[in-house]
């Protein structure tokens, strides 16, 4: 047993599948870890019931409406809890002082001024929104060299090469690592002809065959956007070139990743594909806590396929790559341009076949520049935004009582 004080952490983004799974990890271990904050944006009955369970110093939120719905449903409930909204609020639950740990589970581009502010507080970062090192990759590590930070990849990808690499690891090559093999499911429609993709409809996209996500991040793996943007983002952590990383198709995600070292050994990670194995692996590091996963059988699981990835059948692997290579403000782009897409597909918009069609048509029409600041990445992702709204509606005639979609940007 351990004698320290619980550490503090801050959720943000609580109520979504990686906040639910982290909250579900530190209920195993009240000894060791408390709820300083937590942060939703949209469901706030879910943001008020885990306040009820957890209770939290501070519940925040993004927009005013939604804190004052918030206090009313907590209203006479005698909790600690401050209710806070704006931006400004979350960067200042991820900084705070008496924060230890901080979960960044917030999706897509919102998630990149808090997970940044908590880098430069000098927090022990569990990144889950990959979107802050796509849109910032340089500013975000150049952050996280300039402190006293922590950072921990959650995605089960990342962690897996994480746990795969020395550690610490300064270079790849240092390391003798021949190239990191980034594995992928395949998402629902791995094996679909692709004259039906034109077809398939939101709730088909979401549904992954291995893995409980939300929405966005569902039709990410549909698409396959969702291994660009983590093959962006391991360029990012590992210090890596795009040729240095190889994309495998896994349809069973048991094996996470591995990484070939170029003494012809290979090693990789593997478990059930639940987020709470990599959650308590970084909360823990460099230690090892029960995350209530149930083992790995191998026996039953029986058989592991690999294969290459169809790039015709999923041209967002192909943009992703290209965009890393390109650098400047291309990931930005790119990242900004499927947010416009995948939403734009979700409220029936745009086809599933459109939102690479979007993606590409943004990029070839938009100028890269070097992201020298934040506020440098705030224009190019709102410049790619309007742009991606500008082409759906010219391509595909969005009315106006159904307005592009652009409120997850910075």
């Amino acid at each position: 047993m351990h004698s320290f004080a619980p550490q503090s952490v801050c959720v943000l983004g609580s109520t979504g599948s990686i906040g639910v799974s982290t909250l579900d990890v530190l209920a195993r271990h009240p000894d060791r870890y408390s709820v300083f904050a937590l942060t939703a944006r949209e469901r706030v009955e879910d943001l008020a019931q885990q306040c009820r369970k957890y209770s939290p110093r501070y519940a925040v939120v993004l927009e005013e409406d939604r804190a004052n719905e918030l206090r009313h449903l907590l209203q006479g409930e005698h909790l600690p809890t401050e209710v806070l909204w704006g931006m400004d609020a979350l960067c200042q639950v991820a900084s705070d002082s008496r924060v230890s740990v901080v979960m960044a589970a917030i999706v897509g581009a919102a998630g990149l001024k808090p997970t940044l502010a908590a880098v430069r507080g000098g927090k022990k970062v569990l990144l889950a929104n990959k979107e802050s090192l796509v849109m910032a990759g340089p500013l975000f590590m150049g952050a996280l060299a300039e402190s006293d930070a922590q950072l921990l990849p959650i995605d089960s990808e990342h962690n897996a090469i994480f746990q795969c690499l020395p550690y610490p690891c300064k270079t790849l090559e240092s390391a003798g690592v021949e190239r990191i093999l980034l594995t992928g499911s395949g998402g629902p429609f791995r094996t679909t002809p692709p004259s039906a993709l034109d077809s398939v409809t939101p709730d088909e996209a979401c549904a992954h065959p291995n893995w409980s996500m939300g929405r966005k991040i569902s039709v990410d793996s549909a698409t396959m956007m969702n291994k660009g943007l983590e093959f962006i983002e391991a360029c990012y952590l590992f210090h890596a070139s795009p040729a240095d990383i190889e994309v495998v198709v896994h349809p069973q995600s048991i094996v996470h990743s591995m990484v070939q070292y170029r003494d012809g050994s290979l090693l990789a990670q593997m478990g059930n594909p639940d987020m709470r194995t990599p959650i308590a692996h970084a909360l823990s590091f460099p230690d090892r806590i029960d995350s209530g996963v149930a083992a790995l059988d191998l026996i039953r699981q029986g058989r592991l396929d690999f294969e290459a990835p169809d790039e015709a059948r999923f041209p967002c692997l192909r943009l992703a790559r290209e965009a890393m290579e390109v650098g400047g403000s291309a990931p930005t782009v790119l990242n900004a341009a499927n947010e416009v897409a995948v939403e734009a597909f979700l409220n029936g918009q745009l086809p599933f076949t459109g939102i690479a069609r979007l993606i590409e048509k943004v990029m070839k029409t938009s100028e890269v520049v070097e992201l020298t600041d934040l506020n440098a990445v705030e224009l190019a992702d709102r410049i790619a935004r309007e742009r991606a709204c500008d082409i759906l509606e010219e391509l595909y005639g969005v009315s106006e009582d159904q307005p592009c979609p652009q409120s997850r940007s910075m």
